[in-house]
């Protein structure tokens, strides 16, 4: 119980350190070591993916909305997670393939990871419980959505239910872009 509490306090010292998503180190699909500062001075939209799920389809519209915006300094970076009714079971190889055959996915894929539980990926504590206009808390299901300003800072939360090509996102993802 004790060693419990210490990793506890660690951990939460940790998170509380962080200043922003550039802080972390994450693994590629590819199984290489990525530092997230690489993308500092880009808008970033964070995606909690899977390929078994009613929300599936949208890689096409994260697709469109990467080709509308990437020249002008937007990432999409998609996690896949099998955390909800194990809609993402494959291996990161399988995931590859699926997201390039079925909706030709040119944005950087990450490895699979944990957005909740015990088990959750510390970029994805940090994303649920760092303050923001939006809400905290939770990954309700698979195709949330994180808006990253170019200095690292979470700007907008979405729910999955929000469309990639919607409205509400474009703007945002406009604005972010606008904003020095």
């Amino acid at each position: 119980m004790k060693i419990l509490s210490i990793l506890t306090i660690g951990f939460i010292s940790m998170i509380l350190s962080v200043n922003s998503i550039y802080d972390f180190k994450v693994k590629t699909i590819d199984g290489e070591e990525k530092v997230l500062n690489e993308y500092k001075g880009k808008v970033l939209l964070i995606v909690n993916t899977a390929s078994k799920c009613g929300y599936t389809p949208q890689y096409e519209g994260l697709q469109a909305i990467y080709e509308e915006y990437k020249e002008q300094g937007f990432e999409i970076l998609g996690f896949p997670a099998n955390n909800f009714l194990w809609q993402e079971p494959g291996s990161d190889e399988e995931i590859k393939e699926f997201c390039s055959v079925n909706y030709n996915v040119s944005f950087q894929m990450f490895s699979k990871v944990s957005v909740k539980g015990d088990d959750q990926a510390p970029l994805f504590t940090y994303l649920t419980e760092v303050e923001n206009p939006d809400f905290t808390g939770s990954i309700k299901w698979n195709f949330e959505k994180f808006l990253i300003s170019k200095d690292g800072k979470l700007l907008h939360r979405f729910r999955s239910g929000v469309k990639p090509e919607s409205d509400e996102m474009k703007n945002a993802i406009k604005a972010a872009l606008e904003a020095s």
